[in-house]
């Protein structure tokens, strides 16, 4: 069974860093896009990035472009997401998506890591 496993979150003031960690079980990552999505309380599930499955194609959200890197390691089955000039309004859950980029393309999701950036 596939399984997703985010780290890295936590409590951290504006201004700062955190970097998420996914490591994923299974051989998902070389056939997979990898990316990163949050959602913030009484607010939907947002895509914030995500990278090819090799690596040469990413996509940012414009409130994260400049300020979050995602980066992944398929020899590790891992995926990251530093992220730097935290703003209170990037609170949310961080959540790691993997999508098969061939059929039947299933979807796995991690269980999510709390970020939370204080003011």
């Amino acid at each position: 069974q596939v399984q997703l496993v985010e780290s890295g979150g936590g409590l951290v003031q504006a201004g700062g860093s955190l970097r998420l960690s996914c490591v994923g079980s299974g051989r998902i990552f070389s056939n997979s896009a990898m990316g990163w999505f949050r959602q913030a309380p009484g607010k939907e599930r947002e895509l914030v990035a995500v990278m090819s499955w090799s690596g040469g194609t990413t996509y940012y959200a414009d409130s994260v472009k400049g300020r979050f890197t995602i980066s992944r390691d398929n020899a590790k089955n891992a995926v990251y997401l530093q992220m730097d000039s935290l703003r209170p309004q990037d609170t949310a859950v961080y959540y790691c998506n993997a999508k098969e980029v061939t059929p039947p393309m299933r979807e796995y999701w991690g269980q999510g890591t709390q970020v939370t950036v204080s003011s």
